[in-house]
């Protein structure tokens, strides 16, 4: 992720920031982006934003339970970083191999 990037959307180095923190483990970093979320474009959107982020990981642990593969396109731009990560190594994994040579 590069949060110094320009989105081109309202608070969008603020949402950088709390996609980042929401996705960590310090508290402390997740209150100051929540804080300056609400102070650059209102209180109203970090329960939205929390919401858009909770829904996405939802999704993706749907779609990993369901045993949905990845498709083919993904699969071939993601192999280095699966690989780092050890994606590979988690048994839903081979939802997605057994579909691709």
């Amino acid at each position: 992720m590069q949060p110094d990037r320009d989105v081109g959307v309202p608070g969008g180095a603020e949402l950088l920031a709390f996609s980042d923190a929401v996705v960590g483990n310090d508290r402390a970093a997740l209150d100051e982006a929540r804080r300056a979320v609400a102070a650059a474009i209102g209180p109203q959107a970090v329960p939205a934003a929390s919401a858009i982020a909770a829904n996405f990981s939802k999704n993706d642990r749907v779609a990993n339970g369901c045993g949905i593969p990845v498709d083919e396109m993904a699969l071939k731009r993601t192999e280095e970083i699966r690989e780092q990560l050890g994606l590979n190594d988690y048994r839903s994994a081979r939802n997605t191999f057994r579909h691709y040579a």
